[in-house]
């Protein structure tokens, strides 16, 4: 756990944020409880964004994956999400995080896949579905972000 893996970006999105000194890939990783938790983000655009995250290491008592690991991948994902949609002139911050969890996982590899329900000026609400590696849905969640400016460098 806790390797990086490299995002898949469009170029024009690279460039956009290269012009203004941002080093998009690392913006835009899994962050520090992501790192630790194995999150690892394989496919990013506004459209999806794709990212996986072991089952080991991040269970329950009874040997489930934990809720609270299957939030943290939902929001990682939507907010992934957001920041695209939203721009380099903007930051996107989690608001609101609903998660229905349907069955357990006990080992492997869980996959989240964070689509749009809703993109606006100032917030952003993704759907992500978190499966098991035979295609079983876990969990389902819903991430709304506020997207407010981006503090100026200085």
């Amino acid at each position: 756990m806790g390797e990086q893996h490299h995002v898949q970006f469009p170029q024009e999105v690279i460039d956009e944020y290269a012009t203004l000194g941002i080093d998009l890939v690392a913006m835009f990783s899994a962050g520090h409880l992501g790192t630790r938790m194995g999150v690892q983000i394989v496919e990013a655009s506004a459209d999806r964004v794709v990212g996986t995250m072991p089952v080991e290491g991040n269970t329950q008592p009874y040997g489930l994956l934990h809720g609270g690991a299957s939030a943290v991948l939902a929001e990682t994902l939507g907010s992934v999400g957001s920041m695209l949609h939203a721009g380099s002139s903007k930051i996107a911050v989690g608001v609101d995080l609903n998660c229905t969890h349907h069955r357990g996982a006990r080992s492997g590899l869980v996959t989240g896949v964070a689509t749009p329900l809703h993109r606006g000026r100032s917030t952003a609400t993704y759907e992500i579905v978190i499966s098991d590696e035979a295609g079983k849905r876990v969990c389902t969640a819903r991430l709304t972000c506020l997207l407010q400016d981006a503090p100026a460098k200085g």
